[in-house]
């Protein structure tokens, strides 16, 4: 696959990396409750410590998510959400989100409005790039040139079972940063940290300069700050966050999920030098 010169998100990495900072990554699911809570959230996220945002599409069949995503994206959908809105809002706040967004969204939408009009409009709304979970980096070659064409980073997942071959073949493909699943599994919370974790990112390292994020299953300030310290360039939770947009009532809701990001944020931090 071809590359492309590092785009936003590969150098908010090297910028945090200079500070010896770990990048902090909060994922929301975008139209629940709504796209005007989604909004909210987002500036909220990026003005209390927020390195990257993590902004999903809702979708009907969404196989890496757990039940607490899953039923995000249901209640989304429900409302109405979709690609289309999820990109015009973000085009909306693109003036007002310091950090990079990244959006996660299964192929089957990106198919349906067709990939070079996903990438133009994806590109048009001030996203720095997008993870698409149910596309293997092997079928993933059209995709990521058109996204290489707008200038977007195409982010691949690596998961503790990827035989080395094929993590030098994500490796080669990333542009921004490798997102490491930290376990087998869909997404949610986990009651500890893989204990495969430390011997995967150790692989991934033999293997690759890029960035490394962590994600799926990291829930509380304990798992990020132990997931940071294992040497992961990035910490990244979702689950948690859409719970907590879910659960809390309206007035209460921002002030919570500030208070949130800045433990998880502060947390994550570790003064091991990568």
């Amino acid at each position: 696959m071809s590359t492309i010169a590092a785009g936003r998100i590969a150098r908010r990495f090297a910028e945090l990396r200079a500070r010896r900072e770990v990048a902090f990554l909060p994922f929301v699911t975008a139209g629940d409750p709504d796209l005007q809570t989604t909004a909210q959230a987002l500036i909220a996220l990026d003005q209390s410590g927020a390195d990257i945002l993590e902004l999903g599409v809702p979708y009907s069949d969404p196989l890496a998510d757990g039940p607490v995503i899953q039923a995000a994206a249901t209640r989304a959908l429900a409302r109405g959400t979709t690609l289309s809105a999820v990109l015009a809002l973000l085009a909306q706040l693109s003036g007002q989100l310091q950090a990079p967004v990244i959006v996660f969204t299964y192929f089957n939408p990106i198919l349906a409005m067709g990939i070079e009009t996903f990438v133009e409009q994806l590109a048009a709304s001030g996203a720095g790039g997008l993870l698409v979970p149910d596309l293997p980096v092997e079928e993933g070659e059209v995709l990521q040139r058109a996204a290489h064409s707008q200038g977007l980073d195409i982010i691949w997942l690596a998961a503790p079972t990827s035989p080395p071959d094929r993590l030098r073949q994500i490796a080669a493909a990333t542009t921004g940063f490798i997102y490491l699943v930290s376990t087998t599994g869909v997404t949610g919370r986990r009651e500890q940290v893989a204990g495969t974790l430390r011997s995967s990112l150790a692989q991934l390292r033999t293997l690759t300069t890029h960035p490394i994020a962590v994600g799926f299953g990291i829930a509380s300030v304990e798992q990020a700050r132990e997931v940071a310290t294992l040497g992961a360039d990035g910490v990244a939770v979702g689950s948690a966050i859409v719970q907590l947009l879910a659960e809390t009532p309206a007035p209460e809701r921002l002030a919570k999920l500030t208070a949130f990001c800045q433990q998880l944020k502060q947390g994550s931090q570790t003064n091991v030098t990568k």
